[in-house]
């Protein structure tokens, strides 16, 4: 079995350069998540006395919060999801017009939106919300098409039909608590930011950071494709384990379903860190470098999580071990997994690029301002530290170290993005890249 999966692992690189999307079109998602990023740790600084005694209403932490979720995180699955999975199917994203009309939607509403999240302007919000929502159902739709005419691959398409549905709850608890902040309460407070967390953070983003890793993982170690009946397992016990605490969210029998929900997200997670472990062990490339620190933290953040949420369950403080959970979900295991994911990805898709009609292209490593990346991590890792001690602490000048030092971190990348497109264009243009910015 194991030279086709050899085989596999790599073929989907076949004539990728033919499936590329023109650079314009996943780059400015890229590009914009950068700058959601910088906005994030901004709306933080901005709302840093708020940050002990926040509860989840309007207001600059609110606002952080989803430049992070919809900004940086979404963003940057947009982008990657429409790129690599046509690459990785064989087949091209549909509508070229629709995903770059997508971006001139989604991004002016992420920005209405959280504006609005900060200055409690629950009528900005909701203005926001029906062009978010209305730009995920194009993303919605493109994505869907492509796994419907995917061939094989069925972890990685288990993983995408399900985010796709989470999709939709995620849409229908927005709306609800959208109606909340407007007076018009479709569902209690406690059940549509149950459903909402467990939709965006689980669901959509969550179950695409698993099903992508089984293609993103083995590209970049050049290993065998991870065994699809393990992959089909773990995705399968993702799924439950986020129904089974959706079902919860909504008061039914509350705690015997929350411990099933932990154990079933226990068993994907040791399954999907199998997989990896294999991936990586079995790979003619093994060091990642910062981008697989990076990981690391991801998945020990996850682990993290699902830790606190027992402790949640077992009657913990829920005002402290509640937004500790929140941190290690979204800034610990997403934010972390996707920088990893994005320091290596981007300089190979930019070399992709820069090959076309090129004799000599150059490496994603003379595309890479590694300095930058460096800054980054520290920056990262001592952001995450912070604001999870001004949060059990409850100390609002911690809150603002931390934001300083996600700025600073969100800086670094975003140098980091800028001069790789600037070494982009010299390629593209027959020049030297990276000769007068190493």
């Amino acid at each position: 079995m194991k030279p086709p999966q050899r085989r596999l692992a790599g073929a989907f690189l076949a004539g990728a350069g033919s499936r590329l999307l023109p650079a314009s079109l996943p780059w400015r998602f890229f590009g914009a998540a950068a700058v959601f990023h910088v906005l994030a740790w901004l709306a933080l600084l901005a709302g840093a006395a708020d940050w002990p005694a926040w509860q989840g209403g309007l207001g600059w932490p609110l606002a952080a919060l989803h430049l992070v979720t919809l900004g940086t995180l979404l963003c940057s699955a947009i982008g990657a999801s429409l790129q690599l999975l046509p690459v990785a199917t064989r087949q091209p994203v549909r509508s070229q017009r629709l995903m770059a009309a997508l971006w001139w939607v989604y991004v002016p509403g992420v920005a209405v939106l959280t504006l609005g999240m900060g200055r409690a302007e629950p009528h900005w919000v909701a203005a926001g919300a029906v062009a978010v929502l209305g730009a995920l159902a194009v993303y919605g739709t493109l994505l869907g098409l492509n796994l419907k005419g995917a061939h094989g691959m069925p972890g990685v398409v288990l993983h995408g039909w399900g985010a796709m549905a989470a999709l939709l709850l995620l849409a229908f608890s927005a709306v609800a608590l959208v109606g909340l902040w407007l007076g018009r309460p479709l569902l209690d407070a406690a059940a549509a930011r149950g459903l909402h967390l467990l939709a965006a953070a689980f669901g959509v983003m969550g179950l695409l950071v698993f099903g992508l890793s089984y293609v993103l993982l083995p590209m970049f170690a050049l290993s065998p494709v991870p065994d699809e009946r393990r992959q089909l397992a773990s995705g399968a016990a993702a799924i439950a384990a986020i129904a089974l605490a959706m079902v919860a969210a909504f008061g039914v029998a509350p705690t015997a379903l929350r411990l099933a929900a932990i154990a079933a997200g226990t068993l994907a997670l040791a399954l999907h860190l199998q997989l990896m472990r294999r991936t990586l062990a079995s790979g003619m490339r093994r060091d990642f470098g910062r981008a697989l620190v990076l990981m690391r933290i991801g998945w020990g953040s996850l682990a993290l999580a699902l830790g606190l949420a027992l402790a949640l369950v077992l009657g913990a403080p829920a005002e402290i071990f509640g937004r500790l959970f929140g941190i290690a979900v979204v800034g610990g295991w997403l934010l972390s997994f996707l920088f990893g994911v994005l320091q290596r990805i981007l300089p190979f898709l930019a070399a992709m690029h820069a090959a076309r009609g090129q004799k000599r292209p150059p490496t994603p490593s003379a595309l890479t301002l590694d300095r930058a990346l460096a800054w980054h991590l520290r920056c990262h890792v001592a952001a995450l530290a912070a604001l999870a001690a001004a949060t059990a602490a409850g100390a609002t000048a911690l809150a603002a170290a931390a934001a300083l030092a996600g700025l600073a971190g969100a800086l670094s990348f975003g140098v980091f993005f800028v001069v790789l497109m600037q070494r982009l264009r010299q390629a593209r243009e027959g020049g030297k890249p990276g000769a007068a910015l190493n």
